[in-house]
């Protein structure tokens, strides 16, 4: 069954929507609880997307005090996709950060970070990506009712999620091109760009949206990466510049 979208979702507009200043930030680390995410021997995405958002809090905490941080959770429990984006929209937020590992099944050598705004998948990796992340609602009991029959394995039902239009698509882009530039300046990490797909936790959100894959699991060099407290500061730090930036320009605007 493929899903028949809602049409009185607010952010559902023809004109791009000014963000307005950067005074609240959602940060959801994927997964957790009884979803780990992608696994390898020695690691779980759901812990180490956890640490890396919280670091990424921290800093901004400390750096611009006058933003107010939310997370949509700071321990290792399941959260409902659909209450991410309930998190966000409850509390204003002008960004919502979804913080992920990504991984390949074809290949260890695969690398890179992605980041990936709402929009209509380019390629089959792309949408391989999204079922992925949105196959989480399978753990959940009343998945079907949330989200209007909309089921994980049919590419039909990405096409028509990822055709959903955000009203602010051009300021999403414009965050996900600053963590991208970001990752490859001050983490020095190499960049798959930025792309777009139909992704459950960034449909129903009312202000700027991101997904950020910071990396392949598995691929051991970026596992270790990853895994590392180095690493996850390093990827948090880029994360923050990025932040920072968009901050400045959003603010800037009268």
């Amino acid at each position: 069954m493929t899903p028949v979208l809602p049409q009185d979702n607010p952010k559902q507009e023809q004109a791009e929507a000014r963000p307005g200043r950067l005074r609240t930030v959602v940060l959801d680390p994927g997964h957790g609880g009884k979803d780990p995410g992608t696994m390898t021997k020695r690691n779980r995405e759901s812990r180490i997307v956890l640490k890396i958002a919280l670091e990424l809090g921290r800093l901004i905490k400390e750096e611009l005090p006058g933003v107010k941080v939310i997370y949509t959770r700071s321990t290792d429990v399941f959260i409902e996709l659909n209450e991410r984006s309930a998190i966000a929209n409850r509390n204003k937020a002008d960004l919502f950060i979804s913080i992920h590992v990504n991984a390949s099944p074809s290949s260890s050598r695969v690398n890179g970070t992605e980041t990936y705004t709402m929009g209509l998948h380019k390629t089959t990796g792309n949408l391989d990506v999204a079922k992925r992340e949105n196959a989480v609602i399978l753990k959940e009991s009343n998945y079907k009712e949330n989200y209007q029959g909309f089921d994980p394995d049919s590419p039909l039902a990405h096409i028509m999620l990822a055709n959903y239009q955000h009203a602010f698509m051009n300021s999403s882009v414009d965050f996900a091109q600053k963590v991208e530039w970001s990752f490859k300046k001050n983490a020095e990490r190499p960049s798959r760009g930025v792309k777009q797909a139909g992704f459950i936790v960034l449909w129903r959100t009312t202000m700027p949206s991101v997904l950020v894959e910071t990396g392949y699991i598995t691929n051991p060099d970026e596992e270790r990466y990853l895994a590392s407290a180095e690493g996850q500061d390093a990827m948090a730090n880029a994360i923050f510049r990025a932040f920072k930036a968009y901050k400045d320009e959003v603010d800037a605007v009268e």
